[in-house]
């Protein structure tokens, strides 16, 4: 519905207020989006975005080679993507020095359908994770960044990103809570099992991996914090394993 929806969204809200870094479109508002309580002006009417998306945009195009081919002719970045979103899927895939690999459990976007706690792939397979907004549904997190580093290469690289309480020293979690409305009200989602707190980057660390906690807003201006509309101060966790 997304897809033949979209574009008539887009055509009725064009205007010059606020733009889509993604593909460059400008609106005159975002759309509201959330589970219960709504954010207004949110949600972008071209790709469906949302803040964290937009974010992730503009760090990979500005301060990554993700977008750039390999310097040695024929060589490709091998990409996983788990749970692949709408604004990125079709746009990674065009990149012909991607190697690029999608994997989930339910999506109908995902290339390998599987257990993020139980991958199908070898050791030290890729280059670049890209796992998002995926390990505040996985009851067994542990296991789950444990099987990251294992296929993640060598040098590789990966964003992991998450719903995050950076208030919250803590993550906080408790299976007691079964209410469906209950658990959306206290978790942000029926479907999420806990709130990362701030001991994330450090549990990640204690995989293996080298966390960097990067507040990539804080580069851009509040003019351009308003024009993307990104939610100033989110940390973007990236990952390397070395």
């Amino acid at each position: 519905m997304s897809y033949i929806v979209r574009p008539v969204l887009a055509f009725f809200l064009k205007g010059n207020t606020f733009t889509d870094p993604i593909d460059g479109k400008s609106f005159r508002t975002f759309l509201p989006y959330g589970y219960g309580n709504q954010r207004n002006n949110v949600l972008s009417p071209s790709t469906l975005s949302l803040e964290r998306h937009r974010l992730l945009w503009l760090y990979l195009k500005n301060e990554t080679d993700f977008f750039k081919p390999a310097p040695v002719s024929g060589a490709s970045k091998k990409v996983l993507h788990f749970a692949p979103e709408q604004a990125f899927y079709k746009r990674f895939k065009r990149l012909g020095h991607l190697d690029y690999v999608t994997t989930d459990l339910n999506s109908p976007l995902a290339d390998v359908k599987a257990d993020i706690c139980d991958l199908p792939f070898e050791d030290n397979s890729f280059d670049f994770i890209l796992c998002n907004h995926v390990l505040e549904h996985i009851p067994d997190d542990t296991k789950a960044m444990k099987e990251l580093y294992r296929v993640m290469k060598a040098d590789g690289m990966g964003i992991f990103q998450i719903p995050q309480d950076l208030k919250r020293v803590v993550t906080f979690e408790d299976n007691s809570i079964t209410d469906k409305k209950e658990r959306a009200k206290i978790f942000g989602q029926y479907d999420h099992v806990r709130v990362y707190g701030r001991d994330y980057f450090d549990k990640l660390r204690s995989i293996g991996f080298q966390v960097e906690e990067v507040d990539y807003t804080s580069h851009f201006s509040d003019e351009a914090i308003t024009k993307y509309c990104l939610a100033k101060g989110e940390i973007i966790p990236v990952v390397y394993k070395h």
